[in-house]
C-alpha cells in the first residue's frame, strides 16, 4: 500500500475515533411522559436506554412521538426506531427482551389518613372517593377500574386519563396530586407513576401494592416490563438481552432512584411480599 493511501486511511481512522460510535440505537419514546421519558432525557427509561447504548457501544438517538393509540404501528413498525422501552413482556405486536423490572398497581393514600388499604375487597373503599386511571379518549378501563366495577363501586370512582393535559410538563401527575390535595381519598395507579410522584409530593403519601396480584382468574395487577423490537429482529433482541443481564446493577439503581415499586425478588427497592 502506498504512503498516500496509508495517510488517507489514517485520517479516516482519526475521524471515526473522534465522532464516537458508528451506529446509533434509535429509541421511539414520548417527549412528555415523566417519569418514563421526556425530551430532556429526565425519565428513568431515558436513563436506562443510556446504559443500553453505552453497553452496546452505540450512539443513542430518539424518534419522539406522543404515546397514543397506534404508537407502535407509527414508530417501530414504520422503522422510525429500533426499540421501544417499557412494554409489557407479553405484548404481541413486538418481539420483547427479557423483563428488566416487574411492577404492580398500587393504592396511594395520605399517610395521615391511616387507611392501610391493600385489597379491592377492603370495606373502607365503599365509603371513599377513589381515583383510577383510564386509558384513551374513549375511557377504556385499566385493570383496577375493572376490578372496582366488578364489585359495584361506580358512583365513588373518579377517572384520570393516562394522557392527561399534554400541555403540562408531567401529564401523569394529577391522579397523585388529587390524593395530596384531598380531592380524592385514594388513588389506584400504575406503580412507576405512583411511586415517582408520591415521592415528590410535599404531602406525605403511602404507597401499597394491590393484593392479590391477580384479581379473579383473568385480571392481573402485576406486569413484567421489557423492551420491544420489530418482529424478526432477533439479533438486536439478543444484544439487548445480554446488555440487560450485564448491566442489571445499573438498571436496578436507576429504578430505585425513581421510586419505582417493584415485585422483583432481587430488586434493591422491591415491595415486601
Amino acid at each position: 500500500m502506498s504512503s498516500r493511501f496509508r495517510s488517507i486511511f489514517f485520517v479516516l481512522g482519526l475521524i471515526a475515533a473522534s465522532t464516537g460510535p458508528a451506529w446509533a440505537l434509535t429509541v421511539c419514546a414520548d417527549p412528555n411522559n415523566l417519569p418514563f421519558s421526556n425530551r430532556a432525557g429526565q425519565g428513568f427509561e431515558n436513563k436506562i436506554m443510556e446504559v443500553m447504548a453505552d453497553e452496546l457501544g452505540e450512539k443513542l438517538d430518539y424518534a419522539w412521538r406522543p404515546q397514543r393509540r397506534g404508537f407502535i404501528r407509527e414508530t417501530l413498525k414504520a422503522r422510525l426506531c429500533d426499540v421501544i422501552a417499557g412494554v409489557p413482556s407479553n405484548l404481541e405486536q413486538v418481539e420483547t427482551t427479557m423483563p428488566y423490572y416487574r411492577s404492580t398497581y398500587v393504592f396511594v393514600t395520605r399517610r395521615e389518613s391511616n387507611l392501610a388499604i391493600g385489597s379491592f375487597d377492603d370495606a373502607q373503599l365503599r365509603k371513599l372517593i377513589i381515583g383510577v386511571q383510564i386509558i384513551g379518549d374513549d375511557g377504556a378501563n385499566s385493570p383496577p377500574a375493572h376490578a372496582l366495577s366488578r364489585r359495584g363501586m361506580i358512583a365513588n370512582i373518579r377517572g384520570f386519563t393516562v394522557y392527561g393535559d399534554y400541555g403540562k410538563p408531567h401529564p401523569l401527575s394529577p391522579i397523585i396530586e388529587a390524593v395530596a390535595d384531598g380531592k380524592i381519598d385514594v388513588a389506584v395507579a400504575w406503580g412507576p407513576t405512583a411511586g415517582y410522584f408520591a415521592h415528590l409530593s410535599t404531602v406525605p403519601l403511602a404507597v401499597a401494592a394491590v393484593r392479590p396480584s391477580l384479581d379473579g382468574p383473568l385480571l392481573p395487577m402485576v406486569f413484567d416490563i421489557a423492551m420491544g423490537v420489530r418482529k424478526g429482529d432477533d439479533k438486536l433482541g439478543d444484544r439487548l438481552d445480554k446488555a440487560l443481564a450485564k448491566r442489571w446493577t445499573d438498571i436496578d439503581a436507576i429504578l430505585a432512584a425513581y421510586s419505582v415499586p417493584r415485585m422483583d425478588p432481587r430488586a434493591s427497592a422491591a415491595l415486601p411480599p
